[in-house]
């Protein structure tokens, strides 16, 4: 799998040429790409993430489902804008450098979600993007499956992914329980890679555990990082 890139005017597009020709999304590389219009008019738009910026899933044709994510500000900065980032380079916009994270990981076999496209469209001193990734099936966010059941087994492979994004080397900075996803088969997913970087080993790695801690108390599932930190440990 290899990226390419295109421009469009005042867009810049990063993609895998061999994905959007799997999916025949009738969508050549090109800004409609990532406008959310172009798929409703189409009927293709069949679901929306919850969440700051509401991913749309698409039906991307030949069976495929993408996931379209605006890239959307939170906290105080967001009253100047939601949408604007700070131009400093179109290697350092985040979604230029979410994509080849993304790609990456996924070469290394890593379960992340295989990466599409991302677009970045500048305004002078700033830009606007958006990723797309394809969905995985029947994939729910782990925080979800939680409200259910609390099953041992699936958390300790949940740290034991955890474990292996480690041991390459990535600092998730968001670690929550949303962001990891649990498929069908109970397989383990970990998305949304906005601003993670490879670093070497670290206290960043205990930091990320604990922003997980958090996010389970805060879904009333204090008891599941018990089961979770086992597998992580495990060797």
């Amino acid at each position: 799998m290899g990226l390419a890139t295109c421009r469009a005017g005042k867009v810049f597009i990063l993609y895998d040429a061999e994905r959007l020709c799997d999916a025949a999304a009738e969508v050549p590389p090109g800004p409609g790409l990532f406008d959310p219009e172009h798929w409703k008019n189409r009927g293709r738009v069949i679901g929306e993430a919850p969440g700051r910026g509401a991913s749309l899933f698409l039906a991307a044709g030949s069976g495929r489902e993408w996931v379209l994510r605006p890239y959307r500000r939170g906290g105080l900065v967001a009253r100047l804008s939601e949408t604007r980032y700070l131009w400093t380079g179109l290697e350092r916009t985040r979604a230029f450098c979410e994509l080849r994270l993304t790609a990456d990981l996924h070469r290394r076999g890593l379960p992340v979600p295989p990466p599409v496209a991302a677009a970045v469209t500048r305004h002078g001193l700033t830009y606007e993007a958006a990723l797309i990734t394809e969905r995985i099936p029947g994939a729910r966010a782990l925080a979800s499956r939680l409200e259910e059941r609390s099953d041992e087994a699936l958390l300790k492979e949940v740290g034991r992914t955890i474990r292996r994004f480690h041991n390459a080397g990535l600092d998730h900075v968001d670690l929550n329980a949303r962001n990891l996803l649990v498929d069908e088969r109970d397989r383990v997913w970990l998305i949304d890679l906005d601003r993670c970087r490879l670093r070497r080993p670290g206290n960043w790695e205990a930091a990320n555990l604990a922003r997980l801690e958090r996010s389970l108390i805060k879904f009333s599932a204090r008891d599941a990082m018990a089961p979770i930190q086992r597998g992580y440990e495990e060797r």
